[in-house]
């Protein structure tokens, strides 16, 4: 552990602090090169957007840049560390936009006293953007900092610990169900958690066929249920109508268990209650909720995926975010709307029933994967991804009447 600490501080600060730098797309070499890049040259588009507001996306970077954003009150596991120890963890995800999907992306951190602040900061800065990241930010201020960022801008925005986990969780679960033998809309669930992430999966789930009066949430008080009193008005659209009260009543007979808690927090016993042919997503990081050897050595008939990239089957956002966005910034999507996200869905779980790629199979270091229990997600390295994802993305941003362009030719052929 501790040579992978070194590792990973000497990976931040060396040659160069952090992560990202910018780049030049233009020459600046010779003085009629800054004549046009500044004054005099510059005032020629700066006439052209302010007669046109619409061709600051034909002179400027905009239509390709991301910001992402947090107050980081809830980095990775970590907790509420403020906004300076999240800029590891937002510089990464800029770096991960570059890499998967070329899109450039800044970050920024805010400080902020209320929601309302940190809305109106965000609110205020949105136009200079392509779209909106939100990051790292606890629940339940997440939902009302989405939501009023979303009816405030004109550009898509976008809360990738919710919206990104729940589309990678969709599309492996969907799959693990059909490997299975399940029917999502008979299947049992229970999620353990009740945070931004849990919920977000969980009305997912429902728009890809499960019954919300099948799914048993639990928080650190236990199942969320009708007869409680101190349940937000997210945790009360999960409550659910019955007398189970605590983990070993929900898991008894269940098909389907999604951890977004906490370590070791569901055991080899409660495994054992499940029904036939169960599905496990212990998605906890970086310790999940159940090891894989540990659920497999309780019985050998079920499918476990975690957010480990050390095991099979990871449920890991960058299956998404940056092709989601590359696909709604392509057709300039004036949001990310439910068709975009199911789109992203079947995108993702189709990618994993075709033939790996050799240059797949190099750069994860894995065997030939074979859909099926050890296989039910694409590997984060498949650059299949990328056109997949986007095209799916972006038709159905056309075809839902968000799109303010239409596609590309040939786009990502």
């Amino acid at each position: 552990m501790s040579d992978i600490r070194q590792q990973a501080l000497d990976y931040h600060s060396l040659p160069t602090p952090g992560k990202i730098s910018v780049a030049l797309t233009t020459p600046a070499e010779t003085s009629e090169d800054l004549s046009l890049a500044y004054s005099p040259g510059v005032a020629e588009p700066v006439r052209e957007i302010a007669a046109n507001p619409d061709d600051v996306y034909k002179y400027t970077a905009k239509g390709n840049t991301v910001a992402v954003i947090t107050n980081g009150t809830a980095i990775l596991g970590l907790g509420n560390l403020g906004p300076m120890a999240s800029k590891p963890v937002m510089e990464g995800k800029s770096l991960l936009f570059k890499r998967f999907a070329n899109i450039d992306s800044f970050d920024i951190e805010v400080k902020h006293k209320t929601v309302e602040e940190f809305v109106n900061t965000v609110a205020n800065i949105a136009d200079s953007f392509g779209g909106i990241n939100l990051e790292d930010i606890k629940a339940p201020e997440c939902f009302a900092i989405e939501k009023a960022l979303i009816e405030r801008c004109k550009i898509p925005v976008f809360h990738d610990d919710q919206h990104g986990t729940a589309i990678v969780t969709a599309a492996g679960m969907m799959n693990a169900l059909d490997i299975q033998g399940k029917d999502i809309k008979q299947a049992n669930i229970v999620c353990l958690g009740a945070g931004a992430a849990a919920i977000a999966c969980m009305e997912l789930l429902i728009k890809c066929g499960a019954r919300r009066e099948k799914i048993y949430m639990l928080d650190t008080k236990g199942i969320v249920h009708t007869r409680r009193d101190d349940l937000n008005e997210y945790k009360k659209l999960f409550a659910n109508n019955t007398d189970k009260r605590t983990l070993d009543d929900a898991i008894t007979g269940a098909d389907v268990f999604v951890g977004v808690s906490g370590p070791n927090l569901l055991s080899q016993d409660q495994v054992k209650l499940m029904a036939d042919n169960p599905i496990i997503f212990a998605c906890s990081n970086p310790d999940p909720e159940i090891r894989p050897e540990e659920a497999l050595a309780a019985r050998s008939d079920l499918i476990i995926a975690t957010g480990r990239s050390d095991y099979p089957n990871q449920v890991n956002n960058v299956l998404c975010f940056p092709f989601i966005f590359r696909g709604a910034l392509d057709v300039r999507a004036r949001t990310i709307n439910d068709e975009m996200k199911v789109a992203a869905v079947h995108a993702i779980r189709t990618l994993a029933k075709e033939p790996v790629p050799a240059e797949v199979l190099s750069a994860s270091g894995d065997k030939e994967p074979v859909f099926g229990k050890n296989y039910i997600i694409p590997k984060p390295m498949d650059s299949r991804l990328l056109a997949t994802v986007a095209r799916a993305v972006a038709q159905a941003a056309i075809d839902s009447g968000v799109a303010a362009l239409p596609m590309p030719d040939n786009y990502m052929q």
